[in-house]
């Protein structure tokens, strides 16, 4: 129930992990306040952001085009490392500029869309920075959707084009205007070319730069819209826990990140490729599937100082045979992203790396809201194991009940936030932006916690929501994918323990008469078909079970998940 009083924390319970992250929260906090302070490099004032006043960090930039501007003072230090390819932050200002041109001389403008369709790659990143250079909007499709998926996305946000990569220009309905990645590589200048300009273009604070998409309850992925300050908020997040670090005594220095998340989601882009680029650092990507063996040995070999990585991959990595053939010296810290991660996996990757073992900790955010609100250390994390962070600088949460009003530290309700950097809205979709948000701009996550001692705590995440190795997945949308199959009088779908993806997803499917005496691997092969060409293959079951009872409900017709799940 949500108001419902969450047992406090006895004093005695309060052992030397406590103390230390304790200590180590205040150091934290005092470094916070030195950084933010009126007059310093991030001090943190109020403004009126959308209509709602906000606080935000007031030596920031204005648009995405100054960062990337910015940016040629890195000169020869390396951005992108892409197989063969070793692109400067030099080179890549002028590779921007010349598809920038490209794009303007295609008939793009400011607010037109354009869609970008590929696996992570230096293209990729070019022309996301190239279309929000120019005003227009980037729209990150998810190059793991099914051809139907992708269909929506387009149809959704109606781009003047889509760039794709070759492998998947089949996956674009018939007639769409494209441009082609590979292209676009005809347009790298050489190294020591003379500088291109770049197009100019008039930009907004609040306009709308990238749209990504997250998936609805209701079954269809939604637009989620992130303007130029949105992005560059979460930018300087990263670039505050930096001079925190630096102040905590962590020595300046050149990294090289493995950047090996997809680039359609917030860890991928926002929370790597822009950061890198403001201060200079270098983005290793990993292109292809994921492969234990060929990670370790381009970590080895590009001399990787941070991996940002999600659960599954860490697992694999945790889990490889020949861990010791390898030479990860290089790497100084590793850290978890994207989806909940056990104790028993946090034992696991800190046994096999080390160095991994102070980066270790956690965050609480989602595609709404750009980047981290809450962020746990290490300590944290040892300390308080079910803790999800303490709230970051310009972000503010509240724990509210059904009726939208405030609770008090230790009682449970729905997680709200508000902040900069959380989206515009979604796009094309007013009745879910104002679903989404209560007056004042708050936020509402859907997700059930408390707040205590100033750390949040998650007690259960939106209900129907499964988080596969990093991906979300949503049963309705699921369900509805099956349920048209004549095999299926009824389906529920639920998300079960993984040891290495996190979850996996699972669906109990009443079978119809006529289907009923079929085996269950007819069953299964027949389901998987049917959803093929309907939903992405991570997203369909991988655990079923078959039977002729109907699903247990309760009076209100609702299904009992519970009893579902327990077979009861």
């Amino acid at each position: 129930m949500i108001g419902s009083p969450v047992r406090p924390r006895d004093p005695a319970e309060r052992s030397e992990l406590v103390i230390a992250a304790e200590q180590a929260a205040q150091r934290r906090a005092d470094a916070v306040a030195e950084l933010t302070a009126t007059g310093a490099s991030f001090e943190i004032a109020v403004e009126p952001v959308c209509g709602v006043v906000l606080p935000v960090y007031r030596h920031r930039r204005r648009s995405l085009r100054e960062l990337l501007i910015d940016s040629a003072r890195h000169g020869q230090n390396e951005y992108l490392v892409d197989g063969e390819l070793r692109l400067t932050h030099a080179q890549h200002r002028d590779w921007v500029a010349a598809v920038a041109r490209r794009l303007i001389g295609a008939g793009i403008g400011p607010g037109d869309r354009v869609a970008i369709l590929g696996q992570p790659c230096a293209e990729w990143i070019v022309t996301w920075w190239a279309t929000v250079a120019i005003g227009s909007v980037a729209v990150a499709v998810n190059s793991w959707w099914s051809s139907g998926e992708i269909r929506d996305a387009l149809d959704l946000t109606q781009p003047a084009v889509a760039v794709v990569d070759g492998a998947l220009r089949g996956m674009l309905p018939e007639g769409a205007p494209t441009l082609s990645m590979e292209d676009l590589r005809e347009l790298l200048p050489d190294p020591g070319a003379h500088t291109v300009e770049l197009p100019g273009a008039e930009l907004g604070e609040d306009d709308p730069a990238t749209i990504l998409f997250t998936s609805g309850t209701t079954g269809r992925s939604k637009g989620v819209i992130h303007s130029h300050r949105n992005i560059l908020c979460a930018n300087d997040f990263h670039r505050l826990n930096d001079a925190v670090a630096e102040r905590l005594g962590a020595p300046p220095a050149r990294r090289r990140f493995l950047l090996a998340t997809p680039l359609f989601h917030i860890a991928g882009l926002y929370n790597l490729v822009v950061p890198r680029l403001d201060v200079g650092d270098t983005a290793v990507i990993v292109r292809g599937r994921f492969d234990a063996g060929e990670v370790l040995a381009l970590i080895e070999r590009e001399g990787v100082t941070n991996w940002g990585a999600v659960p599954t991959m860490a697992a694999r990595i945790a889990a490889y045979p020949h861990l010791e053939r390898y030479d990860l010296s290089s790497l100084r810290t590793m850290s978890l992203n994207s989806a909940a991660y056990s104790p028993a996996l946090r034992a696991a990757v800190t046994a096999a790396l080390p160095q991994a073992r102070r980066a270790l900790g956690t965050t609480y955010g989602s595609t709404e809201t750009a980047t981290a609100v809450t962020l746990g250390s290490a300590a944290d994390v040892d300390a308080y194991p079910a803790t999800a962070g303490r709230v970051v600088p310009t972000v503010e949460v509240q724990i509210r009940d059904e009726s939208g009003r405030p609770l008090p530290d230790g009682q449970e309700g729905e997680i709200h936030a508000r902040g900069p950097q959380l989206m515009l809205g979604y796009w094309e979709n007013e009745a879910a932006t104002t679903a989404a948000f209560r007056p004042g701009g708050w936020y509402r996550t859907g997700d059930l916690g408390y707040l205590e001692g100033g750390q949040l705590y998650v007690s259960s995440r939106r209900s129907d929501l499964v988080v596969r190795g990093g991906e979300n997945v949503y049963p309705a949308e699921v369900e509805a994918a099956l349920a048209t199959h004549p095999a299926v009088a009824e389906i529920i779908v639920y998300g079960v323990t993984h040891p290495e993806l996190g979850q996996e997803v699972a669906a109990v499917v009443v079978v119809t008469p006529q289907w009923a005496h079929r085996g269950d691997a007819e069953l299964v092969a027949a389901l998987r078909e049917h959803a093929a060409d309907q939903i992405a293959r991570y997203k369909t079951p991988t655990r079923w079970r078959f039977t002729s009872e109907p699903l247990p409900r309760n009076a209100t017709g609702k299904v009992q998940i519970r009893r579902v799940i327990s077979g009861g």
